[in-house]
């Protein structure tokens, strides 16, 4: 998962592959937020 999310890849395929291998929805969002980081909003108004 995390090399998809590395490149260009679709990372749903890989995304579903560890889900069926019991990865919990923890793991995968820990793994996509070490390759894209967290969202941060600025606050401009």
């Amino acid at each position: 998962l995390k090399k998809a999310a590395e490149g260009t890849d679709n990372v749903l395929y890989p995304m579903r592959e560890a889900l069926k291998a019991r990865a919990t929805v923890g793991e995968v969002c820990n793994a996509l937020r070490e390759v894209w980081g967290t969202y941060i909003p600025s606050d401009a108004f």
